[in-house]
C-alpha cells in the first residue's frame, strides 16, 4: 500500500517512514522538504494520488496559540480535501494524550481544533493520542527553569520513546479505520517532578526542581491524571532507563 507520511522529515515521520518500507509498504515521506506543502497546497494533491492511506505526524513550526491554529487548521483543511479528492481510505493524524483536558495550552486547543475538523470530513479516521516522548523531557525542564530552580507539578505523567511512537502510528495506518481515539503510553508512570529530577540527576545538572502544585505545563494547568492515557491504552515496550541506555551508546 502507498502510504504518504505527512511531516515524513521530522522525529516521528522520518522513523514511520522506515517501519513502514520495512514492512514492504510503499511508505512517501511529505514535508517542505520535498515539496509537498500542505499550508499553501504545493504538491498535496499530487503526492495522494494513488495513497491507500495518509498520516499527519506534522507539528507546527510555533507553539504560540494563534499560529499553532493557523497551521493546524489550514494544513488539515487542505489535507482533508485532497486526500477526499483522491479517494485515500484510511486517514490517521497523530495527537496528545489529554489534548482536550489541557484547555489552557493554545497548542492543546489547536489540536483539537485540527482533530474535530478530522473527525467531522466523513473520511475513514483514525486518532493516535500519544503521550510525552522521552526525547523531549529535557524540553519541559528546561521550559519549567527560573534561574536555578525547575518548577514542575507532582502530576502522574506516563512518557514513551520516539521509536514506540512511530511504531503505534504505524500499526494503526496499516490496520482498519478506528473511527475514534487510539491511545499510546510508555511501560511506566512517574511524578512530573520526581522525573525532572531524574532528568537532571542523569546530566549531573545542578538545577534543584521544586514541586509546585500552580506549576503550569507549557501554560496549561494540570490535574492528576491530564498527563496520563486512560485504562486500556497500548502500552509501549520501551522503559526509561533502557531508552537512556540505548541513546547513549549513539542506538
Amino acid at each position: 500500500m502507498k502510504v504518504v507520511v505527512i511531516g515524513g522529515s521530522g522525529l516521528i515521520g522520518s522513523k514511520l517512514v522506515k517501519i513502514l518500507d520495512s514492512q514492504g509498504h510503499e511508505a512517501v515521506a511529505a514535508s517542505p522538504k520535498t515539496g509537498v506543502n500542505t499550508l499553501t497546497g504545493e504538491g498535496v494533491a499530487e503526492v495522494l494520488a494513488g495513497a491507500g492511506a495518509v498520516v499527519d505526524v506534522s507539528n507546527s513550526p510555533s507553539l504560540e496559540s494563534s499560529a499553532a491554529l493557523e497551521f493546524f487548521e489550514t494544513s488539515t483543511r487542505n489535507l482533508l480535501a485532497a486526500a477526499a479528492d483522491a479517494g485515500v481510505g484510511h486517514y490517521v493524524t497523530l495527537s496528545v494524550v489529554g489534548s482536550e483536558r489541557l484547555p489552557d495550552s493554545g497548542y492543546m486547543r489547536a489540536k483539537v481544533a485540527q482533530e474535530k475538523l478530522v473527525t467531522a470530513s466523513g473520511l475513514p479516521y483514525s486518532l493516535v493520542h500519544a503521550t510525552q516522548f522521552f526525547e523531549f523531557l529535557q524540553g519541559i525542564v528546561d521550559a519549567a527553569t527560573d534561574g536555578d530552580t525547575v518548577h514542575l507539578a507532582p502530576v502522574l505523567i506516563q512518557p514513551m520513546a520516539a521509536d514506540d511512537v512511530a511504531a503505534a502510528v504505524a500499526e494503526v495506518v496499516v490496520g482498519a479505520p478506528a473511527y475514534a481515539v487510539v491511545e499510546v503510553g510508555g511501560p511506566e508512570q512517574f511524578r512530573l517532578d520526581e522525573l525532572g529530577r531524574s532528568v537532571l540527576d542523569a546530566q549531573r545538572d545542578p538545577r534543584s526542581v521544586v514541586g509546585d502544585s500552580g506549576a503550569r505545563y507549557f501554560g496549561a494547568t494540570v490535574a492528576e491524571r491530564s498527563l496520563i492515557p486512560a485504562d486500556g491504552a497500548r502500552i509501549a515496550g520501551t522503559r526509561l532507563d533502557e531508552w537512556r541506555t540505548r541513546t547513549s551508546h549513539g542506538q
